[in-house]
Formats: C-alpha cells, sequence, structure tokens
C-alpha cells in the first residue's frame, strides 16, 4: 500500500465532500454569480500542484483578487493548502463540472 496512501486520503477527502458539498452546491461557492467561468478553471486548477500565483497567471487573473477567492474558498470549507517542497499550494476538496453553472 505504500505510495498509494495520498491517493486514497484524496478520494477519502472528496467522497466526505461531496457529501457535504453536493456539486451544485459547491458551484455556487466558487462561482456564486453567473459569468464566472474563469472562477471555476481556476479553482480546478488548485489540485495542489501549483501556486497560487502560478495559477493566476496561467490564466491571467489579477493576484490580488485571486487571492481574495482563495481565501474566501478556504473560509468556506471547500479548499486547504498544502505545503510541498516547502511551498504553499492550494488544494480544492473536489473538481468541479466546468459546465455544471450552464445546466441550471
Amino acid at each position: 500500500m505504500r505510495g498509494n496512501e495520498e491517493v486514497l486520503l484524496r478520494a477519502i477527502l472528496a467522497v466526505v465532500a461531496r457529501q457535504t458539498f453536493p456539486p451544485r452546491e459547491l458551484y455556487a461557492i466558487v462561482a456564486p454569480k453567473s459569468g464566472m467561468q474563469k472562477q471555476v478553471q481556476a479553482y480546478n486548477l488548485c489540485d495542489g500542484s501549483r501556486t497560487q500565483g502560478e495559477i493566476a497567471k496561467l490564466l491571467g487573473l489579477d493576484s490580488g483578487n485571486f487571492s481574495k477567492s482563495v481565501k474566501r474558498w478556504i473560509d468556506a470549507g471547500v479548499m486547504t493548502k498544502v505545503i510541498a517542497d516547502g511551498v504553499e499550494k492550494p488544494i480544492h476538496v473536489y473538481p468541479l463540472p466546468e459546465n455544471l453553472g450552464a445546466q441550471s
């Protein structure tokens, strides 16, 4: 089992998170207003492999505004941060389908 711990922990987190925050509720937290597709893309990129700055740069987001979004998501309980190689990286509870907002 050695080496699978991270995968298994992420799976457990995703299952618990889906019970706590069903996809539509999570979408409403991540993108509370219509037309916030970049917010969903940014949220989905918060998979623990990139820094906030890297995500903001990749999507052309204002880093200050994105930082506020990440703080809001952390405060709502749908994101946390991990430290990898001494660097903080945001990680979501589970990724959202980007087209979920269009299915309302």
